[in-house]
């Protein structure tokens, strides 16, 4: 299920003509949405649902979550669930003269708009920090979450190129599941990759390739990100939280957090506190 839909929206970046986020939602939709023109660029990552996507240049794609698509400011287009369902949506405005480097890398291709995501998770992360990094309004914060669009940009155009493979890769969704419930306890690697009958090193290469990082690094993203849950929701103390989160030491989880967030519990709480 998802959170409670938002929709956010700022005037671009004052001195910044290169690339400036403009708005981001999150939302259920049960509708089409028919014959529309944005005046800004726009990406759309749906995370759970199916229906269509037409534009005059790829015209008719079926979208099957997780999947993402690519809209450029003035082109025509229909797209939503089918009927009678419904989808789960992201989506993020943006403007600047970068996009045309983007079109010329082929980080977004007109004609093929539609990148069915195998990787689904990296994407979900990035727009989560493209959030937050909205949300926070400040003129360092904006300027991340165009550095983070670029990120999107950049993974979801390496999704569309890489090669899939499907067994190797349910097996890693399994060991995600996994990692994702026992996020907060001590794992012995080795004995994880027991448990899924592969080596250690075959189970950190393929782990490597579907979430691009390894899985002690996953497992650190999933308590981190906990912890910054905790800290803007909760008044727990640090040592709390680093408890909470599965590290014991509280000076520990604190360089961890400072190495990944750029800044401080303490710091962060200040930011993001919603209390």
């Amino acid at each position: 299920m998802i959170d409670a839909p938002i929709a956010l929206y700022r005037s671009p970046t004052v001195g910044n003509s290169a690339l400036s986020i403009t708005g981001f939602g999150r939302q259920r939709i049960g509708m089409r949405i028919k014959d529309r023109r944005l005046p800004a660029h726009a990406v759309v990552l749906v995370e759970k649902g199916r229906g269509t996507l037409h534009t005059e240049r790829a015209g008719t794609r079926e979208v099957v979550g997780p999947a993402l698509f690519w809209l450029l400011a003035g082109t025509a287009h229909s797209y939503g669930p089918l009927q009678g369902e419904s989808w789960e949506e992201r989506w993020a405005l943006f403007t600047g003269s970068f996009v045309a480097e983007f079109v010329r890398q082929k980080l977004i291709v007109e004609a093929a708009p539609l990148v069915p995501l195998h990787n689904p998770r990296d994407v979900q992360h990035l727009f989560g920090a493209l959030q937050s990094e909205f949300a926070a309004g400040d003129p360092l914060n904006l300027a991340s979450s165009a550095a983070t669009l670029h990120r999107i940009a950049v993974e979801t155009a390496r999704q569309a190129k890489s090669p899939h493979d499907k067994r190797a890769s349910t097996t890693i969704e399994r060991v995600i599941e996994a990692l994702e419930q026992r996020a907060f306890l001590q794992i012995d690697m080795n004995a994880l990759a027991d448990e899924f009958a592969l080596s250690p090193a075959t189970l950190r290469r393929h782990f490597v390739a579907t979430v691009g990082m390894s899985p002690k690094a996953f497992q650190l993203r999933l308590r981190i990100d906990q912890a910054k849950q905790l800290l803007a929701t909760t008044t727990l103390t640090i040592e709390a939280i680093s408890a909470a989160v599965g590290i014991d030491d509280a000076f520990y989880f604190s360089r961890l957090f400072q190495d990944r967030e750029r800044c401080s519990p303490s710091e962060f709480r200040r930011r993001h506190r919603r209390l």
